[in-house]
């Protein structure tokens, strides 16, 4: 039976994570907020005076009370819209603006991704100063790769970032929101001007230079291969040369948290570096000494990976363990990991808001209350089947805490993390320490050749492991979908399920009836509608044009270019659609390879589809000197490749009860006939200006 009263911060994070969703909800009641914290105040200073039982009750929740309005006000204060300054509140255009590199540079296949911190903008009336950070996408012609620090002049206008225009799909521009990014701007090399060098942090700055001198001592001993591309995400948190089928395969495998600096890789550094150094423990005063060398070497460590948020949490919990061990103090390792959790709450309240927030402290909070447990429960003769049983255990319990986030954000569940998390955990572990070994000997001649060809070897037969793993027949089930509801039922499914089985009282055992009831009715309910659905969509993907012709849990997916499953503009823009209406079955079609099933017909200038009884037509060009005219009206017309360029081209051509753009046509192009079809009372759809259109049938 858990006590409470031993895990004050469990309650102290609880309450400072329902002011932070309250600010999320509310953003906009700061007066309340600030009455409601003056109430609380005095109801915790006047019951503080009282030593009679029901004032300590009262003064407990008043105090829990107090955290929680702060956590409203720390995320308002971390909030950058808040910020009058901000780029998002100017009224005027902005020609130029000056602007400081506050983030490394990613490589991606043609550009470099980093951020600016900008702090003035010249809009048509004079420079002023201005603030906000926005993602840009520099072109690879610049003559040297960007650095953290560089000050640059920037020419043109940042735009803001579009929300999703596909349904389902990932909201990347509230990912950034909560990040205080709200713009980006594509730049070519003449688009901007390096003035200067003034890094915002020192210790920045001095954090991306060690991870720069690693990346090129992991580059001269593992070469450009797979295997250094595993090797820079895990130790340096860096994924931009991840090919993308590897990267698939270790989401298959289940293994997925290797691919990114990690709270499992704090852990297997802060125990061999334990190991390593134990013996200055023997020593009266070495304990001391013991602890100043174990936090430097940890936050070196988190210096190296340029304060990954996760190695940051990891950090801060293993820092206040060795110091409450340190000074002889008792520690609790859910307190412990509580108040690791509450302060990087104070520092970034929109860390809740992460997926890495969520499944790292699921994961760890599952395996301090329950994985010893569950390893008790069995024995084993051999200490070789011992130590196969408690890996085995540690991915039960973490991904049974997990699997339902996984599901709700990725749509996908791996069947064999069981069988390739007992493999995966302890080669990923030596591949850490040999990773860090090579850091250490490797200017060493021969030493450090030795230890760069064992860490190769190593890498290499973690790949292989993974890459078998994902071959084996169903290793992923997917599309899976939760909705936020789904998500809280089965939650509640699993907690009372373990207080049940932990406990034996029948009312924990009732309640996860109940849950695993409400969860079977809504997924049945969703089940049914989706075995009905007929759709027809015209997605928005950059530059193309993309229609899904959706029939229960099928689609054929219709464009010019020859997609498939590992496209980009499939996985980043349409999979989630696919996957938020069930679609598992996929057929990529183009105009001259269409099922059979589906009557289509085309030719240079249009091409006309039947489908559920409503007619659509493509239409890809008006020649002048060609005239067409359909017949009939049609149920809609998708204009693509910029065929129309006046409203008087369709005149005595077409009629059509909706007319679609998609994003194949220019958008000054689209914009224009847009506001000409309002004036007209013409029914169209631009998927760049609102997003997908759904027809159902």
């Amino acid at each position: 039976m858990l006590r409470w009263n031993a895990f004050p911060f469990v309650r102290y994070v609880l309450a400072l994570m329902g002011g932070i969703l309250a600010y999320l909800q509310f953003p906009q009641s700061g007066h309340f907020v600030v009455l409601y914290l003056f109430v609380v105040t005095n109801v915790f200073l006047i019951s503080f005076l009282w030593k009679r039982k029901p004032f300590a009750i009262i003064k407990g929740v008043s105090g829990l009370l107090i955290l929680s309005g702060m956590g409203w006000l720390v995320t308002a204060l971390h909030t950058a819209a808040n910020a009058p300054t901000n780029l998002i509140h100017l009224q005027q255009p902005v020609r130029a603006y000056r602007a400081v590199v506050s983030s490394q540079a990613e490589n991606r296949a043609k550009t470099f991704r980093l951020e600016l911190e900008v702090k003035t903008v010249l809009t048509d009336s004079a420079w002023q100063p201005a603030s906000g950070r926005l993602i840009v996408y520099l072109d690879k012609t610049v003559p040297k790769k960007p650095r953290y620090g560089d000050l640059w002049l920037v020419r043109g206008a940042p735009r803001t970032i579009d929300p999703p225009l596909n349904p389902g799909e990932f909201n990347y521009k509230r990912h950034l929101a909560n990040r205080g990014i709200y713009h980006q701007q594509y730049l070519r090399s003449t688009d901007r001007v390096v003035v200067g060098y003034h890094p915002e942090n020192r210790l920045t700055a001095l954090a991306y230079g060690v991870n720069d001198w690693a990346d090129s001592v992991f580059t001269g001993h593992l070469g450009r291969g797979p295997e250094f591309a595993i090797v820079k995400a895990m130790i340096l948190g860096v994924r931009d040369g991840i090919d993308t089928d590897l990267q698939q395969a270790y989401s298959a495998a289940g293994a997925v948290h290797v691919l990114s600096v990690s709270g499992l890789h704090v852990g297997v550094l802060f125990a061999a570096l334990s190991f390593a150094l134990a013996f200055l423990k023997r020593n009266r005063h070495g304990k001391f000494l013991f602890a100043v060398l174990m936090l430097g070497l940890l936050w070196f460590y988190a210096l190296m990976t340029g304060f990954s948020a996760p190695v940051l949490r990891s950090a801060f919990m293993f820092s206040l363990l060795l110091i409450g061990q340190t000074i002889g103090r008792a520690n609790n390792p859910l307190n412990t990991l509580a108040a690791s959790a509450f302060l990087i709450l104070l520092i970034d309240p929109y860390a809740l808001m992460t997926a890495g927030f969520q499944l790292s402290y699921l994961a760890v909070c599952g395996l301090i209350l329950w994985h010893r447990s569950l390893y008790q429960s069995y024995t084993f003769r051999y200490r070789w089947s011992d130590w196969l049983w408690q890996l085995t255990a540690v991915a039960l319990v973490a991904q049974l805490l997990t699997f339902p986030l996984g599901v709700f954000y990725f749509h996908q569940f791996p069947t064999y993390f069981w069988l390739a998390n007992p493999v995966v955990i302890p080669l990923s572990s030596l591949v850490l320490i040999l990773a860090m070994g090579v850091l250490v000997v490797g200017w060493i001649p021969y030493v450090g050749f030795g230890v760069g060809k064992l860490l190769f070897g190593s890498m290499w037969l973690l790949n292989q492991a993974i890459l078998w793993t994902e071959k084996l027949p169903f290793s992923m089930v997917k599309p899976l979908m939760l909705t936020a509801w789904e998500l809280l039922v089965l939650y509640g499914v699993i907690l009372f399920g373990i207080a049940w089985l932990v406990s034996r009282e029948g009312r924990y055992g009732r309640v996860m009836v109940v849950s695993m009831l409400l969860l079977t009715a809504s997924v049945g309910w969703t089940t049914l509608h989706r075995k009905k659905q007929r759709l027809l969509i015209v997605h928005f993907v950059p530059h193309t044009s993309a229609i899904s012709l959706v029939e229960g849990g099928s689609a054929v997916f219709l464009t010019r270019e020859a997609f498939n499953d590992t496209s980009r503009e499939v996985t980043f823009y349409v999979r989630n659609t696919w996957d938020s209406l069930g679609v598992s079955r996929i057929t990529y079609a183009q105009p001259d390879r269409m099922p059979r099933r589906i009557p289509f017909f085309q030719n240079p200038a249009v091409a006309l589809l039947s489908w559920q009884g409503k007619s659509v037509v493509i239409v890809n060009r008006i020649p002048k000197r060609e005239p067409w005219r359909l017949p009939a009206v049609v149920d809609v017309a998708i204009v693509s490749r910029n065929a129309v360029q006046s409203w008087s081209d369709l005149k005595g051509r077409l009629a059509a009860r909706r007319i679609i753009f998609d994003d194949s046509n220019k958008t000054p192009l689209t914009d224009r006939l847009l506001a000409e079809a309002r004036q007209r009372g013409i029914p169209c759809h631009s998927v760049r200006q609102q997003g997908a259109f759904v027809l159902n049938f």
